[in-house]
């Protein structure tokens, strides 16, 4: 994916405040073997590639100046109310070197589970995303964790899925849950219910029968 910036020489909280009122987002790139470099991209381009998914967990392009280099996502700040960037952060990635980062989970099958399909119950995503280790090569956009075996009250652990190939995982939890299947809020006490109505009808029926 492609970023288009430019250099910036003004730096300071002044400078940065004239730069958004024109439109334009401060930013920084650092990392590898050059030195940090103050850049600037323009608002609504970024601000579009940041709703994208993979944006956030893809090796993306950046053009500079007439030179092009590969870099990551690492931060963005935000307006703490308005729709607004307000800076991002980039880190230069080199081909031979891995880099630790987050990349989204999809869930999938969950609906065909016999969690859901036979007992109702309702699947919980624990974990979004997962941190992982790789060669940028290796970078994948998302992650699958495939729900369709999910028993009722089981859990998805990371050990349940296969990573892809030259994947690492990278996180502290060395066993986490990714998803839980969790009876329906209310279901213990209709299920209680039923069995009080159906008590009450064996016992008129008795009655009746005397």
């Amino acid at each position: 994916m492609k970023v288009n910036a430019t250099s910036r020489s003004k730096k300071g909280s002044s400078a940065s405040r004239r730069l958004r009122h024109a439109g334009r987002v401060p930013a920084i790139i650092y990392g590898g073997t050059a030195e940090a470099q103050s850049v600037e991209l323009d608002h609504n381009e970024i601000f579009h590639s940041l709703r994208k998914e993979a944006f956030h967990a893809s090796i993306l392009d950046l053009h500079l100046d007439g030179s092009r280099q590969k870099v990551l996502l690492r931060a963005v700040q935000w307006h703490p109310y308005k729709p607004q960037v307000m800076h991002v952060d980039f880190q230069r990635i080199l081909a031979s070197e891995p880099i630790t980062t987050r990349v989204p989970l999809h869930f999938l099958n969950g609906e065909e589970s016999p969690a859901v399909k036979l007992n109702q119950q309702v699947i919980t995503h624990v974990l979004t995303e997962l941190e992982i280790s790789c060669l940028p090569a290796d970078l994948p956009s998302s992650i699958v964790v495939d729900l369709g075996a999910l028993e009722p009250g089981g859990n998805v652990y990371l050990g349940d899925i296969t990573l892809p190939e030259g994947v690492t995982y990278a996180g502290a939890d060395e066993h986490p849950v990714l998803a839980a299947a969790l009876a329906r809020r209310g279901a213990g006490a209709a299920d209680e219910d039923d069995e009080a109505v159906e008590g009450d009808d064996e016992a008129a029926e008795g009655s009746a029968e005397e």
